[in-house]
């Protein structure tokens, strides 16, 4: 073989290499001591900083399952040692990070016991394995994933997520639903469809044009409804 193909090679081997190693930065973890959990996606560490669960969303304090998450990151990581991949941070000043513990991805074991939903703006190389363990929750009914049994009685008609924005459902059947809806993010309203009768609702700025989903529960918080939009 000719000098100049090998050089060639050499140079392509070594530019892929380089590149690798820019591009997979992002997955080096650090090692921290945790002081305390706020909720069920958030923990605080020694140093202060406070750390926001990246992919995943848990409920919010006066939701069902809140308290069960708590106290699932509770058990992994509060006053122990843990291992960070950062990935920057938030509006709110928060460390977007995967979680590990004991060489376990924290995040993607609160998705697969049904703890949290995913909540992804841009998938990074964990999104796969993350909708991996929500798919294992959903099909195995785990946590919030269990279903009412009213779910057969609400259809959804349409879900209109560019302005003006609208939710149209449909109780089929005959009797009242007290129900919870929301989206992926933290946009949380209560209802009543009534017997036999549609239901619509206008919003604005609530639902993500590239992307969002809707969640229907019970009065249990048991799930009659959800749509990936």
């Amino acid at each position: 073989m000719h000098a100049k193909p090998i050089i060639i090679i050499i140079l392509f081997v070594t530019s892929a290499i380089f590149y690798y190693q820019i591009t997979d930065a992002t997955s080096a973890t650090e090692t921290f001591e945790v002081q305390r959990i706020i909720d069920g996606d958030t923990l605080e560490l020694s140093t202060g900083q406070r750390v926001r669960l990246k992919g995943i969303n848990t409920p919010e304090s006066n939701m069902p399952y809140y308290q069960q998450a708590k106290d699932f990151l509770i058990s992994k990581s509060q006053n122990k040692s843990i291992q960070i991949e950062n990935h920057g941070t938030d509006k709110y000043g928060r460390m977007l990070a995967h979680v590990f513990a004991n060489d376990q991805n924290i995040n993607e074991q609160i998705l697969q016991n049904g703890l949290a939903t995913l909540y992804y703006y841009e998938h990074d190389n964990h999104y796969k394995d993350y909708a991996k363990a929500e798919e294992f929750a959903r099909l195995n009914q785990k946590g919030l994933w269990q279903k009412s049994t009213d779910a057969h009685c609400i259809e959804l008609i349409e879900l209109k997520s560019d302005e003006p924005e609208m939710l149209i459902l449909q109780n089929n059947c005959d009797k009242q639903l007290n129900i919870t809806f929301k989206d992926d993010a933290t946009h949380i309203y209560h209802e009543i469809l009534k017997p036999k009768q549609t239901f619509t609702k206008t919003f604005s700025h609530i639902w993500n044009t590239d992307g969002d989903s809707v969640y229907i529960r019970d009065e249990q918080g048991l799930l009659t409804f959800y749509r990936y939009n």
